[in-house]
């Protein structure tokens, strides 16, 4: 930008030297001093800035203003060169009013803080006197709008007292109301509250005199529990002793005689059954029977020993399982998972145990003796929900007591001579039930006999 040597400048920058302000510049001029020189700082190349103003070359004039608007003024207020140069882009922007300005006759419509900053960086001839005129008239309407605005907030005071002490009179009457109403209430609740209080003395006093005599009852009945336990307790001791002894009676004749005359009875039932099966078997006539007839010797046209060895039956022919059931008062045992293992060793144990007391229940049907069938009971899961067949006892043993264990005891059950047969292919079940006077038979053998069922 080529600097202006001549006219107008120059005699501003001369009259400049001599006038001088005697007081600050007014805040309002200059804040649009600071906004006249933001908006011009960008029509400057760098090296036409001074120096501590270089750093905002590239802000905006918003930002200048705000960042740098202190250092700006002071460059207009002490640095010529940059005021001339800031009043010559003025010049180019506000032409006619710089013109006027400089003439010395600024427009009377203009304003007057415009009119002194642009007279402030211009620097004609008399331009004190247009701060001061532009202070002068700033602090008047300053002063103008501070007496509206007093006046304005004067007047909304007085509405507001005047509405806050319509509705202070209103909300009066309003507590005073109330305030009568709450006054009658609280009279009514203090009427009531005697009322209830003088009642509420006669029920505790009723309360005490039925305290009194229910506590005197209970002393009553107290006592009197107390000796009616006590007699109870003695009536009790007494029936218990003459329970214990009439128990304890019981069970020694249950003891001492139910066992063995259970024993006896079934023994000579079978015996009983033993000499009539043996009577119609035999069907001798007593008168020609004689001891010599028992000696074993062969006779002319009769059969010899060879021929009776013949009509023995074999150890695993069915018909001689038929032959000992049909003894008298027979009793069968079986080993039931011996039999079914046996048997049908691939089905299921409960489909094991169904088939065989199937077949068990018919045999009895069939044969009228009777029947014990014996499981382990440590194969067991669960227990077992079974309804035993018509005519066969079901037993599982214990914990700790095996199947085989069970079958001996139920044969030492047994009185001696009741013809009792055992159904296992355990050769140790076997050997301890013969023992014990039983007939032990194979599996295989109960096995045929119920496939012919």
């Amino acid at each position: 930008m080529v600097e202006r040597t001549g006219g107008p400048e120059a005699a501003g920058d001369a009259d400049g030297g001599i006038e001088a302000l005697d007081r600050p510049l007014p805040e309002g001029v200059r804040r649009r001093v600071v906004a006249l020189v933001a908006d011009a700082f960008g029509g400057l190349t760098v090296t036409e800035l001074p120096p501590q103003l270089r750093q905002y070359a590239r802000f905006t004039p918003t930002r200048r203003a705000k960042f740098a608007g202190n250092a700006m003024a002071a460059a207009v207020e002490s640095d010529p060169v940059f005021r001339q140069r800031i009043a010559g882009r003025l010049r180019e922007t506000q032409a006619e009013l710089a013109e006027a300005i400089e003439g010395g006759s600024p427009p009377a419509a203009a304003d007057p803080v415009d009119v002194a900053a642009l007279a402030y960086v211009l620097r004609p001839t008399g331009w004190v006197k247009l701060v001061d005129a532009a202070g002068e008239e700033a602090q008047r309407a300053n002063a103008e709008r501070a007496g509206e605005e007093a006046e304005r907030e004067l007047r909304q005071l007085r509405e507001e007292l005047s509405e806050a002490r319509s509705i202070a009179r209103g909300d009066a009457e309003r507590a005073r109301a109330e305030l009568e109403a709450v006054r009658k209430e609280v009279d009514g609740l203090h009427r009531k509250l005697r009322s209830a209080l003088s009642d509420v003395k006669r029920g505790e006093a009723a309360l005490r005199k039925v305290e009194a005599e229910l506590e005197a009852q209970r002393a009553a009945a107290a006592a009197q529990q107390a000796m009616a336990e006590g007699e109870a307790r003695r009536l009790r001791a007494r029936v218990a002793e003459a329970e214990s002894g009439l128990e304890a009676s019981r069970r020694a004749a249950r003891e001492g005689r139910t066992f063995e005359d259970m024993r006896v009875r079934l023994l000579l039932d079978t015996v009983l059954d033993a000499a009539q099966g043996l009577r119609r078997e035999l069907a001798l006539p007593p008168a020609s029977t004689r001891p010599a007839d028992t000696v074993d010797a062969v006779e002319p046209g009769r059969m010899t020993p060879k021929d009776i060895a013949r009509r023995a039956l074999s150890e695993t022919d069915p018909a001689l399982l038929d032959q000992l059931l049909a003894l008298p008062q027979a009793h069968l045992v079986v080993d039931g998972y011996n039999v079914t293992k046996t048997g049908y060793p691939t089905m299921p144990l409960e489909k094991q145990r169904l088939r065989l007391l199937g077949g068990l229940a018919v045999l009895a049907a069939q044969t009228g003796a009777e029947m014990t069938c014996v499981f382990d009971g440590a194969e067991l899961a669960a227990p077992v929900l079974l309804a035993p067949p018509r005519g066969v006892r079901v037993l599982f043993s214990k914990p700790g007591v095996t199947a085989d264990e069970l079958i001996r005891q139920l044969v030492r059950a047994e009185p001696p001579g009741r013809p009792v047969v055992v159904v296992s292919t355990d050769r140790e079940v076997a050997d301890g039930v013969a023992k014990a006077g039983a007939r032990p038979v194979a599996s295989a053998l109960l096995l045929k006999r119920l496939a012919r069922i």
